[in-house]
């Protein structure tokens, strides 16, 4: 069964797992509000979009499933933007304040609820930022708003900045953050919060408790149980060979294999509940490409990992 959380200034329960809209679009119309009705079947009300997806298609059509369903008040609607693009960085009021009326055009909905900028530029000072955020929220075209791979450290720097002054603060982040270690990003200006190197953002993740909505957190298919040490070969030319392949990550995917025969749970299924059973607010952003695939992913929602299995699984324990 699915379960929910809170975000500040998102009016809804959130559900606790996030499905990405990135599969299907408006050239399979029927075919893709099918997949979508199924999602909502499931209890999940909370989905991931982006200004830079399909050229805006993906916000059309989500937008569009939503208003024909008429189910705005009962879904939780993430965008994204402040992509940068191949000729600059677009992390400025200017570009923020575009891309959300452009979002909001697309969807042709009144507001966003959580607004996430895509990217970060660390060389821009965060204090314009944030007051451009806080104008659109308080003229309620967003309800709330945070940083996909933002660092810590700057996330902590903006909400400083709004605490000083009275001003709405960050809410949420969305890294990569999965068992996996991250040894290469997969895409430019990508942040993430695995492994023992990031353990101080994790730190600082739990300390404040601010929504975490983490990608990939199945490491891009590494975890999906089809890929073990008798494929490596066929595999070599994946994303997650590129991004997550390396012996300790094979040591951990060996182990996670271990428990989920002891268990009687998938290989994903005990990856997802290893991230889902860390102590912060923790939203997992999912890629299922059909219903039943996203129920496996909330039956892990339920699965209780012990502080030494979780140590164990992610080597800084060979006790368990």
């Amino acid at each position: 069964m699915m379960k929910y959380g809170n975000i500040p200034g998102v009016t809804k329960p959130v559900s606790r797992l996030v499905q990405g809209t990135l599969m299907g679009g408006s050239a399979e119309l029927e075919k893709t509000f099918a997949m979508y009705d199924g999602f909502f079947e499931t209890g999940c009300n909370t989905f991931d979009t982006g200004h830079v997806y399909g050229n805006g298609d993906n916000e059309r059509t989500v937008g569009r499933w939503v208003r024909e369903r008429g189910i705005r008040n009962k879904v939780v609607i993430i965008g994204k933007g402040a992509h940068h693009n191949a000729d600059r960085r677009r992390v400025t009021p200017f570009d923020i304040t575009a891309d959300i009326y452009d979002s909001l055009a697309r969807f042709k909905f009144d507001y966003m609820d959580l607004y996430l900028l895509h990217r970060d530029d660390p060389n821009v000072p965060v204090g314009p930022i944030v007051e451009v955020l806080n104008e659109h929220h308080k003229a309620g075209r967003i309800h709330a708003f945070g940083g996909s791979n933002w660092t810590a450290s700057r996330i902590a720097e903006a909400n400083a900045y709004a605490n000083a002054r009275g001003l709405t603060p960050f809410v949420a982040s969305s890294p990569n953050y999965s068992l996996a270690e991250q040894i290469q990003e997969p895409w430019e200006n990508c942040v993430s919060v695995g492994g023992p190197k990031h353990r101080d953002q994790l730190e600082w993740y739990r300390k404040e408790l601010i929504a975490v909505c983490c990608w990939s957190s199945l490491a891009a298919g590494f975890f999906s149980g089809r890929f073990n040490r008798t494929n490596v070969a066929e595999n070599k030319d994946t994303l997650f060979m590129r991004c997550y392949y390396s012996e300790d990550n094979m040591r951990r995917l060996h182990r996670v294999e271990i428990l989920a025969k002891e268990m009687g749970f998938s290989v994903p299924q005990i990856a997802l509940a290893y991230v889902v059973n860390q102590p912060m607010n923790l939203f997992p952003l999912v890629g299922c490409p059909n219903k039943e695939e996203l129920q496996k992913n909330i039956a892990a929602l339920d699965i209780k990992l012990t502080e030494k299995e979780l140590a164990w699984l992610d080597l800084r324990s060979e006790e368990r």
